[in-house]
C-alpha cells in the first residue's frame, strides 16, 4: 500500500519492482491533506491498482511512481513540480485535484516538454487558448459535465434555477458550463469559498429565490457539508442537480440518505457495461473491502493505463519526447469507458451519463445509470486551441 512521507517516495506496491539502470520516472503530485483530500484519496487508491495490476511496470520498463502530498496549495504544487523536474527528472506527471492548481504547475512542466496526464482537472484555458501538446486531459473538459446537466434540467422542465459553485477557475467553468445549454432563467449565482464548510447564508439565498431546482457543484468536504445542511434545512423538496464530483461515491458515503435520489452527470459510471471497466470495478472492490470507486479512482486508473500503452509504443525511449506525445495521442488502451479518443486539444470526445443515487441489491447507497445525455462530445473550447 502506498505511504505518505514528508519527502516523496515510491511507489512500491508489490514490492521492489524489477532492477532497471534507468526507470521511466512519474511524478505525482496529490491532495491528500487540504479542501480536496477526499479525492487525493481516490485518486491514490485508483492509481494504485493500476501500478500494481501493472507489476510496478509500464510498457513492461520498470517504473518510479514518486508521491507527495501538496495540501492542495497551488503554490507548494509549483515548488513540488520544479523538484521533479530538477531533481528527480520525471518523464511523466499527474496527480492534481484543482484546476487552479493545474493551472499553476502547467507552465514548468510545459517548457520542460514532460507529459501532464490530468487525472481530474480539465481547464478551459488548456482547452483553448493555452492549449499545450504536452497536456493530455485524460479525464474531461470541466464544463462538460454541466452542459450534460444543463440538458438534463432542461428535460426535466426546470424553468428557473440557483447556480451554486466555490470561487475558483473549475467553479466558474462548471456554471460557465451549464449557463451554456441550460433554457431557463438563472436567478442567482452564488460563488462559494473553496474549502468553506458552513452554507447558512447561501441556503437563506436559495430559500428565499424559491427556484424550481439548485445546480450545485462543490466536490469532495464542501459538497459533503452542503449536502447534509440543505437537507437538515428542510429544503429537500427543491430538486438538486449536479455534476457527478457533488454526488459521487464518497460524498454519497459521507452523507447517506439525503443523498438519495439525486441526479447528477458523469462520463463514467461504476455500472457502464464495458469490459475493461467491469475487471476494473471488480478488481477495486476486492483491493478496497466491496467500497464502489469513485470517478476520481476510474480516471486515474486511466492515467495509469495511458502511460503504459505509450511506453510500450516507444519501446522505453521515453526521452524522446515527440515520440512518446505521439504515443499518448493514439490512446491505444482499453478505458474503462470504453472507446477513447482525443480531439485537437487533447480532450477527450467522449459520452456523458446521468446517474441517480439510488440503492444496489444489498442496499448500498450508490449511483445507478441511467442513459446517455450526449453521444460522442468535444468540449467547446476546441477551436481556440493551435498547437
Amino acid at each position: 500500500m502506498l505511504k505518505l512521507k514528508n519527502v516523496a517516495v515510491s511507489l512500491a506496491l508489490c514490492g521492489a519492482f524489477a532492477a532497471h539502470a534507468e526507470p521511466v520516472k512519474v511524478g505525482v503530485a496529490l491532495d491528500i491533506s487540504g479542501p480536496f483530500a477526499t479525492i487525493g484519496a481516490e485518486t491514490r487508491d485508483g492509481l494504485n491498482l493500476a501500478v500494481e495490476r501493472l507489476g510496478s511496470k509500464l510498457g513492461g520498463q520498470a517504473a518510479e511512481f514518486i508521491l507527495q502530498d501538496f495540501a492542495g496549495n497551488p503554490e507548494q504544487a509549483t515548488q513540488l513540480v520544479n523538484r521533479f523536474l530538477q531533481r528527480d527528472k520525471i518523464d511523466f506527471f499527474t496527480g492534481p485535484v484543482a484546476s487552479n492548481s493545474a493551472l499553476a504547475v502547467g507552465p514548468a512542466l510545459f517548457a520542460a516538454k514532460v507529459p501532464f496526464l490530468s487525472s481530474n482537472p480539465g481547464p478551459s484555458l488548456f482547452a483553448g487558448k493555452q492549449c499545450s501538446p504536452y497536456f493530455f486531459g485524460v479525464s474531461y473538459q470541466n464544463d462538460t459535465y454541466d452542459e450534460a446537466a444543463g440538458k438534463v434540467a432542461n428535460e426535466k422542465g426546470f424553468k428557473n434555477m440557483v447556480l451554486i459553485a466555490p470561487n475558483y477557475p473549475a467553479g466558474k467553468d462548471h456554471i460557465g458550463g451549464f449557463k451554456r445549454l441550460y433554457k431557463g432563467t438563472v436567478k442567482e449565482e452564488i460563488y462559494t469559498k473553496v474549502g468553506q464548510i458552513d452554507y447558512a447564508a447561501e441556503i437563506a439565498q436559495i430559500r428565499a429565490a424559491k427556484p424550481d431546482a439548485v445546480f450545485v457543484f462543490l466536490p469532495a468536504a464542501m459538497g459533503i457539508n452542503f449536502l447534509k445542511q440543505y437537507v437538515g434545512s428542510g429544503l429537500k423538496d427543491i430538486p438538486l442537480i449536479s455534476p457527478g464530483f457533488t454526488a459521487d461515491q464518497d460524498v454519497i458515503d459521507a452523507v447517506g440518505e439525503p443523498t438519495l435520489g439525486m441526479l447528477n452527470t458523469a462520463h463514467w459510471a461504476h455500472d457502464l457495461k464495458v469490459p475493461a471497466n467491469v475487471e476494473f470495478v471488480e478488481a477495486f472492490r476486492k483491493k478496497y473491502n466491496g467500497r464502489y470507486p469513485t470517478v476520481y479512482a476510474a480516471q486515474a486508473y486511466d492515467v495509469v493505463m495511458a502511460m503504459d500503452a505509450a511506453v510500450r509504443e516507444v519501446g522505453g525511449k521515453v526521452d524522446n519526447r515527440e515520440a512518446v506525445v505521439a504515443a499518448l495521442k493514439k490512446a491505444n488502451f482499453k478505458s474503462v469507458r470504453g472507446e477513447f479518443k482525443y480531439g485537437a486539444n487533447n480532450f477527450p470526445v467522449q459520452n456523458y451519463y446521468l446517474r441517480v443515487v439510488d440503492k444496489d441489491a444489498s442496499g448500498k447507497l450508490t449511483n445507478k445509470l441511467v442513459g446517455t445525455v450526449m453521444e460522442k462530445h468535444q468540449d467547446a473550447y476546441v477551436g481556440d486551441c493551435r498547437q
